[in-house]
């Protein structure tokens, strides 16, 4: 299969669509290969816009859904990103290429397996600035606390107070609020206030932990 060819017409596909609307967003989509985030077993699908199986009851994301998540943070370079629900990497490996060298995503995954799958994906696609951690990510990362922009990659009960802690003022942070089917939540923190908007509906795998199902 022409990877190539079918990551441009992926692309294509997501900026006709409305998806895609940044020209940093449509670059990030560019170098980061999906097929390096999937099993061999997948790799005919590897550019559908689709989630895909990547084990242990997980799932990548479809590229629309991080494109979505993406345009909504508004990322910058330099940025400092905590993601909760590292699965293959890939949404990670995206951000990466948004803010740049001199920004940092720290990534948090509750399956050890999952999250070593996830470090050795981020090598082969020689992406360097994301830290993959196994814990509990429904309690966050208070370690490298505070933080420029949070997104979670799995359905949570609710918007866990202990990350709107950890999170910048201001800052935003994107939420799939729910169980499996769920409202995509965006959350900005201005001046102590924290300013609530739900974008869109969207399904993902149930967040396990602490603060979560």
């Amino acid at each position: 299969m022409d990877f190539n060819n079918k990551r441009i017409e992926l692309i294509c596909k997501l900026k006709k669509e409305g998806y895609i609307k940044s020209g940093h967003i449509e670059q990030a989509f560019l170098k980061i290969p999906r097929e390096n985030f999937i099993s061999e077993n997948f790799h005919n699908f590897a550019y559908a816009d689709n989630p895909l199986e990547i084990g242990y009851g997980q799932t990548i994301s479809a590229p629309h859904m991080i494109a979505i998540m993406c345009e909504e943070l508004n990322l910058k370079k330099g940025q400092k990103i905590l993601e909760i629900g590292s699965g293959s990497g890939y949404h990670a490996a995206i951000v990466s290429k948004i803010i740049g060298k001199d920004g940092h995503v720290f990534s948090i995954e509750r399956i050890s397996s999952l999250a070593n799958f996830a470090k050795k994906n981020l090598i082969k696609s020689g992406v360097k600035n994301v830290d993959i951690i196994v814990g509990d990510g429904s309690i966050g990362f208070n370690e490298k606390a505070p933080y420029d922009r949070i997104y979670i990659t799995c359905a949570s009960p609710r918007i866990p107070l202990i990350l709107i802690k950890q999170l910048k003022d201001p800052g935003k942070m994107i939420v799939p609020v729910g169980n499996v089917i769920c409202s995509l939540t965006s959350l900005e923190k201005i001046e102590g206030k924290v300013i609530l908007n739900n974008l869109c509906g969207c399904a993902f795998v149930p967040m396990i932990g602490k603060n979560g199902y």
